[in-house]
Formats: structure tokens, sequence, C-alpha cells
């Protein structure tokens, strides 16, 4: 069995801060624990907003708190985002994400993380990044 703090992984080199400004993500679950998914507590700043296209993973994203919107580029489609709403990137969709207060989100990826990635200029992770 696997348990962990978010308090104690943050404190223990297990969070990490996007270097642009927009985010900062606490990777509980990761690729080394053996699970075939990562499972990421990720907090998006007020006032983010930011181009993702997750070509080497599926995402799903859980809202536990705050409001903003998803905007998907393929057809400029905006879903709200609050409390208890899930959007799934299971086409690779290439979006925007903005944040109208600060947002905490629940995020598992497929396949799962390392730990060290932050997005690359396409606004992805790279499939082998470093590990914590």
């Amino acid at each position: 069995m696997i348990v962990r703090n978010l308090k104690d992984a943050r404190e223990n080199g297990r969070q990490i801060v996007d270097p642009d400004g927009n985010w900062d993500s606490t990777r509980l679950l990761l690729k080394e624990d053996g699970m075939g998914y990562s499972f990421h507590i990720t907090t998006i700043y007020k006032d983010g907003d930011f181009q993702m296209h997750y070509q080497n993973h599926y995402e799903s994203v859980y809202c536990i708190s705050g409001r903003g919107e998803v905007e998907t580029l393929a057809d400029g489609k905006k879903y709200a985002i609050e409390p208890g709403t899930i959007y799934n990137l299971n086409k690779h969709d290439k979006h925007i994400l903005r944040a109208f207060e600060e947002m905490t989100m629940a995020c598992v990826f497929n396949p799962p993380l390392n730990g060290k990635e932050v997005h690359n200029a396409e606004g992805a992770y790279e499939l082998e990044a470093d590990s914590i």
C-alpha cells in the first residue's frame, strides 16, 4: 500500500512550480510507484491563462475549488470549470485553461509522469522526463 500526505509531499520535493508562474503541482503518485498512472494535486493561480497540448498523455482533471474555464482550440468551445466539474483530454486536445480565481485540481495522467515535468514549448510533457 502507498500512503502519502499532501503537506508532507510538498515539503519533501514533490511540488513542482511552473517556471512561467501559472501553477504548481504536487505529484502524489508517479511512474516509479507502478500504478500505471500518476496522480497530482495542482493549483492554478488566479488569472493563469495558458495553452497546453498533451500529445504524449491522457489527462483527467477534477476541480476541487475555484472557478475558471477550459477552451478547446479545435472548435473554440468554452466550458465552465467550477467545483465538481471534471474534464478529460481523451483526444490529446489542444486547449487553453483560464483561472478566474485560484483553482485546486486533482489530475490523473496516463502514462504516468516521472515527477519533474514542466510544459515544453508546445504545452506538452515529455514522455521521459527526470524523476524526483
